[in-house]
């Protein structure tokens, strides 16, 4: 998934269920999403975090 594709599923997915989106890079260099509250790797894997509430 491109860092476009996954900003843009992780905004949309933010918003929709309300909880912070961590856009992070797996270790074969993909790029994917999860719920902040399931993210258990390193922080240095993490990309972006979204957060609906500004």
């Amino acid at each position: 998934m491109s860092y476009k594709s996954a900003h843009a599923f992780a905004y949309s997915l933010a918003t929709t269920l309300m909880v912070s989106i961590i856009v992070f890079r797996a270790g074969d260099g993909t790029l994917s999403v999860v719920p902040a509250s399931e993210f258990d790797g390193s922080t240095d894997a993490i990309v972006n975090e979204i957060d609906p509430f500004p």
